[in-house]
């Protein structure tokens, strides 16, 4: 086993995801071949894909697909050889559409691309610990304009608010509806933006005023979990391994990408920051950080923080949840639902 799926299992308690196709070809006249096919492919790794013709039909000509665009096509039943390198991780659609004698009729085959990045097992230093509210059911965190900021789930006691970390005295909150459980925040542009859990509604709000602006309802059948942006975009998770691009402007969903471990998907997603250009996102049920490329999705390292647990006294301390990065001190402050601690960290290799 390659060490990079070790850390997977050991650090995230991923469940390993075979490639098996479970979509049949949609017809018996033509089959795509997939003899020579690997297990799984990387970026790297071309496609050369073939047809299969059981009844020996003469075909005319036949054009090739992945994920419902044109990738080229061929005179005759000739093999087709095409790259992945723009293609995202995870499950990609192949579809022959095969031309003959003034017909047509199409096959199809799934093949699932994965990372081919070693993920490094990151080391991190305490260099303070501040209190924490361990009655916050922490969902979000991060800092904006030196100010740290901290939103909270559970319906009827879900909020976001300024909180002093040096001394955990709360300088302004805002309460949610009772019927909404409060997921990530994020600040872009002058506004504050919140996310609500499975009740698919979103927050916009002044950032200096915290007035209620607007609110938005997401245009996919996701949930909302962990927020963060960058200069043009705002990035969340929604509890599976997918971290999603939304524009601001109009808060639609308009791109995402699955995260990966090797051959591993890293579900549960929570909350998100983005460092140095990478994501850092905890994973729901661990006490630990993956650290992502956000173009490809690919895992580049894991942080293993489960060695913080024994300096967390509260009782009803449940997962590491809540990462925020201050760009002040170069350090990252974690901290985790119901702890009664905030940590701030510095991280290397």
């Amino acid at each position: 086993m390659k060490k990079y799926n070790f850390l997977a299992v050991i650090l995230l308690g991923i469940a390993f995801v075979g490639c098996g196709d479970t979509k049949k070809s949609e017809n018996s006249l033509f089959t795509i071949d997939d003899s020579a096919f690997p297990a799984h492919f990387t970026q790297k790794d071309p496609v050369t894909i073939g047809i299969l013709n059981p009844k020996s039909k003469e075909i005319d000509s036949v054009a090739y697909f992945i994920n419902d665009q044109r990738v080229g096509g061929t005179k005759g039943a000739g093999e087709f050889r095409f790259e992945l390198i723009d293609q995202k991780l995870g499950y990609q659609y192949l579809k022959a559409t095969v031309y003959f004698g003034g017909d047509s009729s199409d096959a199809t085959k799934r093949i699932e691309v994965v990372s081919d990045v070693e993920p490094k097992l990151l080391n991190y230093k305490v260099v303070n610990t501040f209190a924490h509210d361990s009655l916050a059911f922490t969902e979000g965190l991060e800092f904006h304009d030196g100010r740290l900021f901290e939103s909270t789930g559970q319906k009827e006691d879900s909020y976001f608010r300024e909180v002093d970390y040096k001394t955990g005295k709360v300088i302004k909150q805002v309460d949610l509806p009772k019927e909404y459980f409060g997921e990530g925040i994020t600040f872009f542009n002058g506004k504050l933006y919140q996310l609500s859990w499975q009740e698919k509604t979103g927050f916009i709000y002044d950032a200096k005023t915290f007035k209620l602006e607007k609110t938005f309802k997401y245009d996919k059948d996701i949930e909302g979990w962990g927020m963060t942006h960058d200069d043009k975009y705002i990035y969340h998770s929604d509890g599976t391994e997918k971290i999603w691009k939304m524009d601001p402007s109009n808060q639609k969903l308009i791109d995402y990408v699955n995260v990966y471990s090797g051959t591993s998907k890293i579900k549960a997603l929570n909350e998100l920051e983005l460092i140095d250009g990478k994501f850092y996102a905890n994973v729901w049920q661990k006490d630990a950080i993956a650290v992502v490329d956000p173009k490809s999705g690919a895992v580049e390292g894991i942080i293993n923080l489960s060695g913080l647990r024994k300096f967390v006294k509260s009782k009803n301390a449940e997962v590491l949840n809540g990462i925020a990065y201050n760009p002040a001190t170069k350090t990252i402050f974690v901290t985790g639902k119901y702890w009664d601690k905030i940590f701030e960290i510095t991280v290397s290799e």
